[in-house]
């Protein structure tokens, strides 16, 4: 259930068969059925949680109840409602399972003794964090000045599993587009192939 986990995080940091068995142990499996919640919005989020198997997504609803999806997650990414976890603020985003799922769950008190036992996990969640911003960056400068349709190349290019995995209308939603609008843009694209 850790290899994933383990060619992940030592592709960042070196460790020791020592340190590799503490910092597992401080993991909890969970698994989730199709639909079912990680998260919900008004929780307090106390974890991260890295996809060993399966598809999450994050998403806010707004007062009409639209969804509003912010990220997704396959197998070995990480999820979780940053704010909620760093700040202990109500969590905005509700976390679901979009595919029956397998993943690792590391609760705040865990971090706090990877840090203190083994402090090679600072620098990896300092990667973590900083290669999330980047990508959040890319995608805040792509909704701004992107057309719709450069939007969809861009997800297409740099995501394909999504885009094989998800269905459109939530594409749609991260896209910040109305369904219809992505339906057309992958018709005219079809057919210029």
């Amino acid at each position: 259930m850790f290899e994933l986990l383990y060619k992940n995080v030592t592709a960042k940091i070196n460790l020791t068969a020592e340190e590799w068995e503490l910092a597992s142990s401080l993991f909890t499996a969970k698994k989730l059925r199709k639909k079912q919640y990680l998260l919900q919005a008004g929780d307090v989020c106390d974890f991260i949680a890295f996809v060993n198997q399966g598809a999450l997504r994050a998403y806010t609803a707004d007062a009409k109840g639209d969804e509003h999806i912010t990220q997704f997650a396959l197998e070995d990414w990480w999820i979780s409602d940053m704010n909620s976890f760093l700040t202990g603020e109500p969590a905005v985003s509700n976390i679901d399972a979009l595919e029956d799922s397998d993943i690792l769950l590391l609760d705040k008190n865990a971090q706090d003794k990877l840090f203190k036992y083994i402090p090679k996990f600072e620098r990896y969640f300092r990667l973590l964090i900083q290669s999330g911003y980047v990508a959040l960056h890319k995608r805040l400068l792509s909704t701004i000045a992107n057309t719709a349709e450069e939007k969809y190349l861009r997800i297409q290019k740099t995501y394909p599993n999504i885009i094989q995995r998800v269905p459109q209308h939530m594409i749609a939603s991260y896209l910040g587009l109305k369904p219809e609008t992505l339906s057309r843009i992958r018709k005219k694209l079809a057919e210029e192939k």
